[in-house]
Formats: C-alpha cells, sequence, structure tokens
C-alpha cells in the first residue's frame, strides 16, 4: 500500500510517518512539504511544494490513502484568513486532487465539537471541511474528532493549560469524553482504523479513539 500524508511535519504527522515507515503493510510514503525535512528512508518520498499552486502538485498526489493531519493555530497564521489558508484550503485541494486521481482511501483530523453550525470560528471552520470532504465521495473516508491533543514538547500554552485543567477534571469524573489523547495514540489509531473499517464514511469521535488501539496494548 502506498500512503500520501500532508502535515507530516506537525507533531500527529510526525508519529504517523514514523509509524507508517516501520509498517510492513506500506511500501511507499510520500509526504509533501514546504521545505526539506532531515528525515532520510528508502520508503519514504519527499516532494517539496508551493502550496498556493495546486497546478504544480495536483498530479502527483497518488496513491492508496491520503492522511490529512495539517493545521494551525490562529496565533501562528496571524489572522482567520490564514488560519483558514491552511487548515481548510490546503487539505481540502489535497483531497480533491487524491479524489481526481483515484486515491480510494482519505483519512482526516479534524477536531473536538467540529459543526457548520457552531458559533466559533475554528470548529465551524472544520465542520465546513468535514462536510466537503464527504462530498468528495472516497470509497471510504474516515474523519477523527479527537478531544485535546497532548504533543510532545509542545509550547503552546493553551494547551499545557488545558491538558493539566482537564485531568484534573477527569479525575474528579468529570468531562471524562474529553480526556487528552497523546499524538502517538491518535497516529495508530488512524492506521488501525484505515485497515479494520469497511468502505463508507466513518466519524470517529473523542474518547472513541481508543477504540482502535486496545488490541496493540
Amino acid at each position: 500500500m502506498n500512503a500520501i500524508i500532508v502535515g507530516a511535519t506537525g507533531a500527529t504527522g510526525k508519529d504517523l510517518l514514523s509509524m507508517l515507515l516501520t509498517d510492513s503493510i506500506f511500501e511507499k510514503i510520500s509526504i509533501f512539504v514546504r521545505r526539506e525535512t532531515p528525515i532520510s528512508n528508502r520508503k519514504l518520498n519527499i516532494k517539496v511544494i508551493d502550496f498556493n499552486k495546486p497546478e504544480e502538485w495536483q498530479k502527483l498526489v497518488k496513491g492508496d490513502v491520503l492522511f490529512s493531519c495539517l493545521g494551525t493555530t490562529l496565533k501562528a497564521a496571524g489572522s482567520k484568513d490564514a488560519q483558514w489558508k491552511i487548515d481548510y484550503e490546503y487539505q481540502y485541494e489535497f483531497a480533491k486532487a487524491a479524489k481526481e486521481n483515484g486515491v480510494p482511501n482519505f483519512v482526516l483530523v479534524s477536531s473536538s465539537s467540529a459543526s457548520t453550525k457552531s458559533p466559533f470560528f475554528y470548529t465551524k471552520m472544520k465542520g465546513q471541511l468535514e462536510e466537503d470532504i464527504k462530498k468528495l465521495g472516497f470509497e471510504k473516508t474516515i474523519i477523527f474528532n479527537p478531544p485535546l491533543l497532548e504533543r510532545k514538547n509542545t509550547k503552546r500554552a493553551g494547551e499545557v493549560w488545558g491538558s493539566k485543567i482537564f485531568k484534573f477534571l477527569n479525575a474528579l469524573g468529570i468531562l471524562k469524553s474529553q480526556k487528552p489523547v497523546p499524538t502517538e495514540i491518535l497516529a495508530r489509531a488512524m492506521i488501525n482504523a484505515l485497515k479494520e473499517l469497511n468502505k463508507g464514511t466513518h466519524q470517529i469521535k473523542e474518547q472513541e479513539v481508543l477504540n482502535y488501539i486496545q488490541h496493540d496494548n
């Protein structure tokens, strides 16, 4: 099986790439990045592209599955328009290219509470992306709506404090569905869900992520 990753340099993407490179089912992994990466592996194909020029790379999005885990924060992006471009436009353009090139499977990392009816910009954006991805009609579409993610060595103050708060509340038996999930757990669940689920559209919400790693323990 040949895999494609967009967002391979992010926290979840890094864990996902590491796992795919050691999984015998995957013969080749292509990653699309903005700049060269020091990773070297016989199975890895690195494509350095300009995300704003899909006409230059859209025909290269070929394989058996596209894993999409690209994303940024409003602070890092600098504006809502910039965040929309990264979190929505780039991912949708990759999904559309994959569909046009006959890629049968698509796995998306979205967010908890994603909804087109959300009053909040971020979750509404994620909800819109989900709906538009579903309309593309992949043979198998898997959408993950994980709770807060625990990233290794994160410098995002909101994530650090959010994780501490949720863990405190979880210890009191509150908001257990929102218990933070490490990115490596999400990455493993993405791979296992692809292998286990049948054709169709699948939505995996919050702690359901853990259902796809239990047999690894």
